[in-house]
């Protein structure tokens, strides 16, 4: 029995898609230890999509072509809306463990995630720069590379935060070969009291390096897609008391969780973050719903019957256009570490 995994192997920022496949090779070798689903054994097979379009719709042939029950992945949003097509003539479920454009909210596709869409959590950041950060004015830097993710985040954001009578008094954008230090100064210049980054680790760390330089009193803050270890690495003390929006409660007990966080230490000898976290739980419903199949139902028609899955921090409700209801969380950069906020 195959299943597959698609994300960004390679590359500068590849921290998310290897932190994904991680994730999911332990999913499946625990499964695989506890006798696999009826005896048989679940192989793994992993695609990198190099976060390019063209070789995203070739990795995702090559998975169909080996005859996978469902693939867990992309790790963006703006690779899943690229190969969907391709699943959805396959008639094979794609599972996203971190896609959350709300460009693909209520459809009756192929399409399933473990997060919910941008809508349903990103009042939560704008409501805490507004009423505990006092933050008035803010800039939106977009990264153009994920521009369905980015740009779903920036206008729920951009919603929420108005509502409550701030004002977003400029937008950015990142993109290949963008000069940050440029970037900086740009954002700098409509004099805003909070800046607020949609882009990946690497990307947002540089740009608050090259903010901080020039400014040391204007509030940061970030998206999910930055909240991996790489963000603190590369950002060292600039990174300091940033506000990052988190898919995982870095701080939680659930004895789930606990066991989760020891097994993949001791697999990977690193943090797994939230890719680690989600691409755990997408794998673990793909494989439930496998195993809970009826003979002569689809695997979407099983995930869809499942409904509640058990997560490894919470539980995962999937619903009627495979939509996920889940928690997030809000963290700051403290001593080299996240804290959470509440």
């Amino acid at each position: 029995m195959r299943i597959g995994f698609l994300g960004g192997l390679s590359g500068r920022v590849a921290d998310l898609g290897i932190g994904g496949r991680n994730g999911a090779i332990l999913a499946v070798e625990l499964r695989n230890q506890q006798g696999g689903i009826d005896g048989r054994p679940i192989e793994l097979i992993a695609e990198d999509d190099q976060q390019d379009a063209e070789v995203a719709r070739k990795a995702a042939d090559r998975l169909l072509a080996r005859g996978v029950e469902a693939v867990i992945g992309p790790m963006t949003s703006a690779m899943a809306l690229v190969v969907l097509p391709q699943f959805n003539t396959a008639g094979i479920p794609l599972i996203s463990p971190t896609a959350t454009t709300n460009a693909l909210t209520a459809l009756d596709d192929q399409f399933f995630r473990v997060v919910a869409p941008t809508a349903a959590h990103v009042f939560k950041s704008a409501e805490h720069y507004f009423r505990q950060g006092g933050v008035r004015r803010v800039v939106l830097v977009c990264d153009l590379r994920n521009k369905a993710y980015s740009e779903s985040w920036a206008n729920d954001f951009r919603q929420a935060f108005e509502g409550m009578g701030g004002q977003v008094v400029d937008e950015a954008s990142i993109d290949s070969g963008d000069s940050l230090a440029a970037l900086a100064a740009s954002i700098l210049a409509s004099k805003p009291d909070g800046v607020v980054i949609i882009s990946n680790s690497v990307d947002t760390a540089l740009l608050i390096q090259q903010i901080r330089m020039r400014d040391s009193e204007v509030r940061i803050g970030t998206a999910e897609w930055a909240a991996t270890e790489r963000l603190i690495e590369l950002g060292g003390r600039a990174v300091e008391g940033v506000v990052v929006a988190q898919y995982v409660d870095r701080e939680s007990t659930a004895p789930a969780y606990q066991a989760f966080l020891r097994a993949y230490r001791q697999r990977f000898s690193h943090e797994p973050g939230f890719p680690g976290l989600t691409a755990f739980d997408a794998t673990n419903v793909a494989l439930d719903a496998i195993a809970a199949r009826s003979s002569g139902q689809t695997l979407k028609q099983a995930l869809l019957a499942h409904g509640r899955f058990a997560g490894a921090q919470s539980p995962i409700d999937i619903d009627g256009n495979g939509d996920a209801r889940r928690d997030t969380f809000l963290s700051a950069i403290h001593d080299g570490r996240f804290k959470s906020l509440y």
